[in-house]
């Protein structure tokens, strides 16, 4: 739980950015040997946002545009921020990384900045750190990106992983509250196990193939994933989040205003929600629309949601997500 402290953390403002571009499944029909039936049935996605490389387009405009709109919806200017963190595995560079990057295209500076990958969980790995740098008092407003443009990793001739991932960002601007101390984060999880890590990986060479993979075609510096490996873990661990969620912070399922949840398979959010017992109005998902787009996920549903007016001051709502590592993590708050 969160150590209580003399003022609250609020979420100011909120901001995304997807691609013009738009991949649907008739589009794949004819690239992989697949059809819009058999994606539609395992997936429940029907279309994905892809960036333009040829354009220019990719993770660090996105990021831009998105931070950009989180700022004008909390009224604040770029320099008021303290630090800068952007969740993402598909930063353009190595070095610099895309925050530093971000923070002088915004006029950010001198405020920290730094990338962080925990994969599909690198938003929610971000905003529970945003939130208690500054509940510990030590930062006052951090402005938090999360983000993948996979699509240039994604092997289109496979389809296994093909139909699945899109690209888009999402950000907010998270600022300490002295008037109202009990807002923010009330209890978050960060956690991950190794042990998995072959399941879903990004191999540059054939030295990083672990020795018990199974055989693909995938070409090297593109993703792999072992789909049946990574649907259980995902099935199991979406529940076990969500329950000790609730279970850590009394909270029941009519308290909560919203989950909002990663978006990686339809069939893996139904399956939680009927377990669990969650309504269909207080579980968004937009996966049909833009596929799954890893750390950008949480962050593009957080926005989309606080747009259309479906939380309010004093709701609680709980976020999870899941991802490659293997990695989970859970953010409950107090709006």
């Amino acid at each position: 739980m969160t150590v209580p402290t003399p003022f609250g953390v609020r979420i100011a403002g909120t901001g995304s950015s997807v691609p013009d571009g738009v991949l649907t499944n008739a589009d794949l029909e004819s690239m992989v040997d697949t059809s819009d039936e058999w994606i539609v049935k395992r997936t429940g996605i029907r279309e994905r946002r892809i960036c333009d490389r040829a354009a220019g387009e990719g993770a660090f405009g996105l990021e831009c545009d998105a931070i950009r709109k989180a700022l004008d919806a909390a009224e604040m200017d770029p320099g008021e921020l303290d630090l800068l963190i952007v969740g993402s595995l598909t930063s353009e560079m190595r070095c610099p990384s895309n925050a530093c990057r971000i923070s002088e295209a915004i006029g950010a500076a001198p405020a920290g900045a730094f990338d962080l990958n925990a994969a599909c969980c690198g938003y929610v790995y971000s905003l529970n750190i945003a939130e208690s740098l500054i509940r510990s008092g030590r930062h006052r407003a951090i402005g938090v990106i999360g983000c993948d443009v996979l699509s240039p990793y994604i092997d289109y001739e496979e389809r296994t992983v093909s139909i699945l991932f899109g690209d888009a960002a999402g950000a907010a601007v998270l600022v300490r509250d002295d008037e109202h101390p009990e807002r923010g984060c009330i209890y978050q999880k960060i956690e991950a196990n190794g042990s998995g890590w072959e399941s879903l990986y990004m191999p540059r060479r054939e030295e990083d193939i672990p020795p018990n993979a199974p055989p693909t075609e995938v070409r090297l510096g593109n993703l792999r994933m072992n789909g049946r490996e990574v649907y259980k873990f995902a099935v199991k661990k979406f529940q076990e989040v969500i329950e000790d969620a609730l279970e850590s912070t009394g909270l029941g399922v009519d308290d909560i205003s919203q989950f909002i949840c990663h978006q990686s398979n339809i069939r893996i959010i139904q399956s939680a929600k009927e377990k669990i017992g969650l309504p269909d109005e207080k579980v968004y998902i937009n996966i049909d629309k833009y596929g799954n787009s890893s750390a950008g996920s949480v962050a593009l549903c957080l926005d989309q949601v606080t747009r259309a007016g479906k939380i309010n001051p004093g709701d609680h709502v709980v976020i999870v997500a899941f991802g490659a590592g293997m990695t989970w993590a859970s953010s409950v708050w107090k709006m």
